[in-house]
């Protein structure tokens, strides 16, 4: 059980010393476990380590078969797990070439083969007509609905799935083989205010596997004519784009057919690899009543919105549902805040402040 009466946007305690957790932990999310599972292990967490109940969600399904940043909103965060839903993402994921399965990766059976193999050239050059605004068929397997029902759960009964097109964008597109540039929409705007840099800096290995870990030695990168059985791509992405779709698509463009056999998520909104643990380490800092350690604070998924500080009169009213008058603020989203503690996310329009979200912190 944990007594730290240090009090902060994160969390803090009640009568009983015992911690109210309001925040975000990031998940780096293995391979095999569905979003969720993810979910149902902090809440575990949270109860093994003396914690109590809290409402947790996740911010955005990552496919059991696909690794990496998983946000999971515990508490008050729980209110904004549905903008995660919004935001970019990034995406390393690997293309095998020759065979189409039905699900679009590693899990579905062949549904196509061809014995046409691309080469890198041949890659680097098709990568800028899928960048920008594009339209993409989703999945069969996906979880839209289609006249109520999952897609993927008529698929799976033998049904044909027939989904509409969607527009998405690709912010940008890159093959870092050889140290070349990515093929990126000209809207560094944007992505600055989206919280995104440039992609991830990645090295393929010559076979087309996943990015080296620190140490391991690189191997020579495939020459840029030499026939290639899969290669691997990052993805900066908007809302609503299947990483599988677009697998497809690009391997349809290079006149042969493909799959996604690895899936890694670096980056979803404002938060990256860097923030996420391991299920073990997640244990481990439950066993520890140390879970405070890697809680992110709420405020950090609304980092694009401005905040608007209160006076302790104002934070009381806007609590009661009031609209406040008179605010000198522009129109717009704000991050409204008493004393660096969280009140409410707000919608300003002609000095009026109304509430968009009420925290109970």
């Amino acid at each position: 059980m944990s007594f730290d009466f240090a009090q902060d946007e994160r969390g803090d305690t009640n009568i009983l010393g015992l911690t109210r957790m309001h925040g975000w932990i990031i998940l780096d999310k293995p391979l095999g476990l569905g979003s969720t599972q993810g979910v149902s292990a902090v809440k575990r967490a949270l109860r093994s380590g003396g914690y109590g109940k809290f409402k947790v969600g996740h911010g955005g399904t990552l496919d059991p078969l696909a690794t990496g940043v998983l946000p999971i909103a515990v508490g008050e965060a729980t209110k904004l797990a549905g903008r995660m839903l919004d935001s970019d993402k990034i995406y390393d994921f690997t293309v095998m070439f020759g065979v189409q399965t039905d699900t679009l990766d590693a899990e579905g059976v062949p549904v196509a083969t061809s014995d046409v193999r691309p080469t890198m050239a041949a890659v680097e050059a098709v990568l800028a007509q899928f960048t920008g605004k594009i339209s993409q068929v989703p999945p069969a397997y996906s979880a839209l609905k289609v006249d109520g029902e999952r897609a993927y759960n008529l698929a799976r009964a033998g049904h044909e799935v027939v989904l509409a097109s969607r527009d998405v964008t690709i912010y940008s597109l890159s093959s870092p083989v050889r140290g070349g540039g990515p093929a990126q929409l000209v809207e560094g705007d944007l992505r600055e205010r989206n919280g995104f840099g440039e992609p991830p800096s990645t090295t393929v290995q010559a076979d087309g596997g996943p990015p080296p870990r620190a140490g391991e030695e690189l191997e020579e990168a495939p020459l840029p004519h030499a026939p290639l059985d899969e290669v691997t791509l990052t993805a900066h992405v908007s809302k609503g784009t299947y990483i599988r779709s677009l697998a497809r698509d690009i391997a349809l463009a290079l006149g042969t057919v493909g799959h996604v056999t690895m899936l890694r998520r670096t980056k979803a909104g404002p938060f990256d690899l860097s923030s996420a643990i391991s299920l073990d380490k997640l244990d481990e800092l439950a066993r520890g009543n140390a879970l405070e350690d890697v809680l992110l604070p709420l405020r950090v998924a609304l980092d694009d919105i401005p905040a608007l500080s209160l006076t302790p009169d104002q934070a009381g009213a806007l609590r009661q549902g009031r609209i406040l008058a008179g605010i000198a603020a522009d129109d717009g989203q704000y991050f409204a805040e008493l004393d660096a503690v969280p009140v409410a996310l707000v919608e300003v329009e002609d000095g009026d402040v109304r509430v968009v979200r009420g925290f109970n912190m």
